[in-house]
């Protein structure tokens, strides 16, 4: 008799993914197909608990059971690497999931929390600054590969088992986090000036810091030009320090 593979392995995926609604294939052993969905349910599991650890620690363990369930079931990965399953599990929340029990920041948190794997498997490297920031304001700079300026609607920093908002506040939450050289990830919380002082730079890819500085100034038409390029260029030198911007 001959058997239609594909037909087999489209009925064997059905039932791991979601056993519910799709019946084990016949000529399998029930305790075989459950030892299957076992070990890949548990993969999936694991690593999305270790990469998300505060959205696990949010949710209780039927919750969270329930969530990658869900995951699990319906959301069709493009990638066969491990290492982009977070990546799948923002897509799936931001266009695939649909509930209205779920916490009004859970995309956002987790956006969040996949930033750190992100960035520190990321290709590329940047140098350590070899010498002191000198009249930088004649120097050009870029935002380093390794440099992400984050706008998020909630705290998405100060969220725990203790601080659950259920509305956003009035204002956005502003953050850079950057590899340095010994590929260490860091975060930190910037202002809005700053946030905008990096945009400029990422949309510019390599730019004069005082025409950065410059149109920053001319957006906040503040009356005292001079203390807003001064306030700029001492972020701009701190940020350099840190390699979070470059010199070219």
């Amino acid at each position: 008799m001959s058997i239609d593979f594909n037909a087999k392995q489209r009925e064997f995926a059905a039932h791991i993914r979601d056993p519910k609604h799709n019946p084990p294939p016949a000529d399998v052993r029930p305790e075989r197909m459950a030892m299957y969905r076992e070990l890949f349910f548990n993969n999936i599991d694991s690593f999305l608990s270790a990469n998300f650890p505060v959205l696990h620690t949010l949710l209780s363990e039927q919750q969270w059971f329930e969530l990658v369930q869900d995951f699990f079931a319906r959301h069709a990965s493009q990638s066969p690497h491990f290492s982009e399953i977070p990546e799948e599990f923002l897509a799936y929340l931001e266009h695939e999931r649909d509930s209205s029990a779920d916490f009004p920041f859970i995309l956002e948190l987790a956006h969040y929390e996949w930033v750190e794997m992100a960035l520190s498997i990321a290709k590329g490297t940047v140098a350590s600054l070899q010498q002191p920031v000198d009249n930088l304001q004649h120097r050009h700079i870029a935002l380093s590969p390794l440099a992400w300026p984050l706008a998020y609607r909630y705290p998405v920093q100060k969220i725990s088992p203790d601080f659950l908002p259920d509305t956003a506040p009035e204002h956005a939450t502003f953050l850079i986090v950057y590899r340095n050289p010994n590929d260490d990830v860091n975060f930190i919380e910037i202002t809005p000036i700053t946030y905008r002082l990096l945009q400029i730079i990422q949309e510019h890819e390599v730019i004069l810091t005082g025409d950065c500085l410059a149109q920053v100034a001319e957006e906040l038409q503040q009356p005292n030009s001079g203390m807003i390029i001064a306030a700029g260029l001492q972020i701009l030198k701190e940020l350099a320090e840190k390699t979070v911007i470059t010199l070219v």
